[in-house]
């Protein structure tokens, strides 16, 4: 028993052994592969921060932040303050939040615009009786994610023209929405759009979930005078795939935070986000702020310029860079070939540089030419996927 209290009071005095104790490293088995236990292939992303395709991977000090966080309790509204004022101050906007993806973004921004900070309006949406319960969108902006404000019981108004949108304004007009990748195809353009809800005094909302690069676009739509924007934590910003940021004016952030978890009588309670995911999408805005974003495109350029000389090569195949205009704004490569010559389809190819070993993806739905994304490859699979797609291209030549 005395030796028991010696040992009790020696172990009192080391800080951290209760920390090792609790250590994965004590006592652990060799390291698990766990997607090879699931039988769950991983492959080079040579496609870009499709969701469906676990988007982008977090850098080493996001995964610190994460695990920081995992070993120590708060209080979730202590930390949602905090990590909103930081990440506000870093872009230069009033208010910020951490909401669990850019969707769950869209139908807490809307929830706010409809609530406010009404109690008893919070614990009733969807039931929008007798609350303004309409958004207007142009018609060439509709889009799948526009469910996610629907959830919040809201109709949709589309229109066309400036005309049409001044006329569809009402007393139960609740918000205005803009799809920013969508802009070139709309006739009332982001900062017209911005203006309008300005004249009318109704809020507005950019979805640019997909839309950073480049990094300016983080400020330039609320500078525009959008009230609220969206990006997604997971894509260029590299933080965890299921957060996603909120920004915009602070009455409505504010709102936007009482209708979602830690509240439980309210539409967002399921879109929780947990101390984890919070602090390591903090560190992935500091991160992403802090990067030298023209090396980055240097670096890209590099990529796709090596991978069009590897496949140019095969008699019949061309090669173009392409930059979308806005989301995903990066280099990609396009690459085509004469069926005559090489005789083998895309989605053959598609089929083989999955199948392969190892599994490669690229962008996703094209059926006349192979679209590669290479800034979401780690530094040396750009050669992988060249050697790859020009054996393939090659034995397919007559």
């Amino acid at each position: 028993m005395a030796l028991r209290r010696t040992f009790l009071r020696a172990a009192a005095g080391l800080p951290r052994l209760g920390g090792l104790l609790g250590s994965p490293a004590w006592g652990r088995p060799a390291r698990r592969d766990y997607f090879r236990e699931l039988g769950v292939r991983t492959f080079i992303n040579a496609a870009g921060t499709y969701t469906a395709l676990t988007a982008s991977l977090m850098p080493a000090e996001v995964k610190q932040a994460w695990e920081y966080a995992s070993r120590r309790y708060c209080s979730l509204d202590e930390l949602h303050d905090a990590v909103g004022r930081r990440i506000a101050r870093l872009i230069g906007c009033e208010a910020a939040m951490v909401t669990a993806g850019a969707a769950s973004a869209l139908t807490l921004g809307t929830a706010a615009c409809i609530t406010g900070k009404n109690p008893e309006l919070i614990r009733r949406l969807p039931d929008t009786t007798g609350m303004k319960n309409e958004v207007i969108i142009q018609k060439s902006h509709r889009f799948a994610y526009d469910h996610a404000v629907r959830n919040c019981g809201v109709r949709l108004v589309e229109v066309e023209t400036v005309g049409e949108l001044e006329r569809a304004i009402n007393d139960r007009t609740a918000m205005m929405l803009f799809l920013n990748a969508h802009e070139p195809v709309g006739k009332i353009k982001a900062a017209e759009f911005a203006q309008l809800g300005r004249k009318h005094n109704v809020p507005t909302f950019n979805d640019c979930a997909a839309d950073v690069p480049p990094v300016e676009n983080l400020w330039r739509y609320l500078k525009m005078g959008f009230d609220l924007v969206t990006f997604s934590g997971g894509k260029g910003l590299r933080g965890p795939q299921s957060a996603g940021l909120l920004l915009g004016r602070k009455d409505l952030i504010e709102a936007a935070r009482l209708n979602t978890s830690p509240h439980a009588d309210t539409i967002g309670r399921g879109m929780k986000v947990n101390k984890e995911e919070i602090l390591a999408m903090m560190v992935a805005v500091e991160l992403y702020l802090e990067r030298d974003h023209q090396a980055d495109w240097r670096e890209w350029e590099r990529r796709v310029r090596l991978i069009a000389d590897y496949v140019a090569s095969v008699p019949g195949v061309t090669t173009e860079i392409w930059i979308p205009e806005i989301a995903n704004h990066v280099p990609h490569l396009r690459i085509r070939w004469d069926q005559e010559r090489v005789k083998i389809s895309v989605a053959e190819v598609v089929k083989r540089l999955r199948e392969g070993e190892p599994s490669i993806e690229v962008v996703p739905g094209s059926r006349d030419q192979l679209v590669v994304g290479v800034w979401m490859m780690e530094r040396g699979e750009e050669r992988v996927v060249a050697r790859r797609i020009r054996e393939i291209l090659r034995a397919a030549a007559t």
